[in-house]
C-alpha cells in the first residue's frame, strides 16, 4: 500500500498537514500539490479546525520544491497524463497556486514547521504561512534563480514584503 503524499490529521483544534514523500525530500508531485489543495480547502471549511500546521515528513527536509521530472513534461506536453492526478492538475491551472497558498486564503492562521531544506516550491509554500518556526538545521532559499527558471509560487512578491527589502 502506498502512502499518501500530502497527509491532513486533526487533533481537536488543529489540522496537522504533513508533506509525506520524505525518499524525494519531499517535493511536489501532482498527486501531492492536488491533495495539498484539497487539504486547504477542508481546513478552510471546518468550522472545528482553528490553525493549521504544515510540515514534512523526516528529518531532511520540509519540502524541496516540484518534482521537476513529473511536472516540467506534464505542464509542456512532452508526456501525457498517467493518472487522475496528471488530469487534474491539467484541468486547473491554479491548482499549484492554491497548494502553495499564493491565491487561496485558509482564513485561519498557518504555521509552517520547517524541519529541513525548503527551497524552491518549498520556501515559497513557508511565504505563504501566517508563521515560520525552522529548526536550526533548516536551510531555505529560492532556488529557480539558479536553473534559469522563474520562481512561479510567488517568491518575487512576498519576499521583499515579509523581509526588509535590502536583504531580500
Amino acid at each position: 500500500m502506498t502512502m499518501e503524499p500530502a497527509l491532513l490529521e486533526k487533533k481537536g483544534h488543529i489540522a496537522l498537514i504533513t508533506l509525506n514523500r520524505p525518499e524525494a525530500r519531499n517535493s511536489f508531485s501532482p498527486e501531492m500539490l492536488v491533495r495539498l489543495a484539497g487539504h486547504w480547502e477542508e481546513v478552510r471549511d471546518d468550522a472545528n479546525i482553528r490553525v493549521a500546521i504544515v510540515t514534512g515528513a523526516g528529518d531532511k527536509a520540509f519540502c524541496s520544491g516540484a518534482d521537476l521530472g513529473q511536472l516540467i513534461p506534464l505542464i509542456n506536453g512532452a508526456r501525457k497524463p498517467q493518472n487522475e492526478w496528471d488530469q487534474k492538475i491539467l484541468d486547473d491551472p491554479n491548482i499549484l497556486a492554491k497548494g502553495l497558498l499564493r491565491t487561496f486564503d485558509v482564513t485561519k492562521p498557518v504555521i509552517a514547521a520547517i524541519n529541513g531544506f525548503a527551497v524552491a516550491g518549498g520556501m515559497e509554500l513557508a511565504q505563504g504561512t501566517d508563521m515560520r518556526i525552522a529548526a536550526d538545521t533548516a536551510k531555505l532559499g529560492v532556488q529557480e534563480v539558479k536553473w534559469a527558471i522563474f520562481p512561479g509560487g510567488g517568491s518575487t512578491v512576498r519576499l521583499p514584503r515579509q523581509i526588509p527589502y535590502a536583504r531580500a
